[in-house]
């Protein structure tokens, strides 16, 4: 079920979702933040850029159902319609899976561009969800980027990771290469918090991880249970009822789409019951 947008993007903007660090929750990200927004009423695609490993279909629960992907439409062996992959749950979400079988240099500048301008036409968000790192398949994921979500843990190698990966974001994307055009959007999303861990010194402070990487912060997803499950399950945490994670990850997505919201950070106790520390402004 879904509601209709109170304001829909004049054409599709396309949000990178990415980090320095790999096991940080990137692709889970990618998964919550496009369900909730096509739960929002806004037609969305999350894109597979981890080209060789594979794991945004499964996280989506529809493995099973990928016959061509990504690279098939870049080089041509299928079109864009045929590799979109309709999700059961909401009929406002897409997939475009990835390869498993072919490196990242089949990725192209040329393809991603071509594709993504396709995209544009007919959903309001294209979520790319990129792998970790620097290397081809991420810089492809983030060039083309009109906002970039960077997901980092509270740890400071995380963090100094997700510094570098701001570094690219606003020097090597096409935004940054175009005379006049507005800087890529970037806010940092905070996953894995566990504030008692952050009490004992063992995890930066929210307003340690800002005062670092300088940009807006997002939100602020808690340590839960409810992620794994809903990963193992094949589901976006957003749509596996719910939880402290689902509702960071709503609140998330609520400023992603310009709404103002309080900044609340939330701990799961046990299930069902979510204890407020504390409000910050976004």
């Amino acid at each position: 079920m879904t509601t209709e947008p109170a304001e829909k993007p004049p054409l599709g903007r396309v949000i990178v979702i990415t980090s320095g660090k790999g096991g940080v929750g990137k692709t889970t990200s990618s998964a919550a933040i496009s369900a909730a927004l096509a739960k929002k009423g806004f037609r969305t695609v999350v894109v597979d850029f981890d080209v060789g490993l594979r794991n945004l279909d499964m996280i989506m629960g529809c493995e099973r159902r990928v016959v061509f992907d990504f690279i098939n439409v870049i080089q041509g062996d299928a079109k864009l319609k045929q590799a979109l992959i309709k999700d059961k749950r909401l009929d406002t979400l897409s997939i475009l899976p990835t390869s498993q079988t072919r490196d990242k240099d089949a990725l192209t500048k040329e393809g991603v561009e071509r594709i993504l301008n396709e995209l544009k036409q007919e959903f309001d968000y294209i979520v790319c969800d990129s792998p970790a790192g620097i290397e081809r398949g991420a810089q492809l994921a983030m060039y083309f980027a009109d906002e970039a979500v960077v997901v980092t843990n509270p740890e400071v190698s995380s963090v100094r990771d997700s510094d570098r990966v701001l570094g690219l974001l606003s020097s090597q994307t096409k935004r940054a290469e175009t005379a006049g055009a507005d800087p890529i959007k970037a806010q940092v999303l905070i996953t894995r918090y566990d504030p008692s861990r952050v009490e004992i010194g063992e995890m930066m402070t929210v307003e340690d991880v800002l005062e670092i990487l300088a940009v807006p912060l997002l939100g602020v997803i808690p340590e839960s249970k409810a992620i794994l499950r809903a990963s193992n399950v094949g589901t976006p945490v957003v749509l596996d009822g719910p939880s402290a994670a689902a509702e960071a990850y709503e609140d998330a997505v609520t400023r992603l789409t310009g709404t103002d919201l309080q900044m609340r950070i939330v701990e799961e106790r046990r299930p069902g019951l979510f204890q407020r520390l504390f409000g910050r402004s976004a």
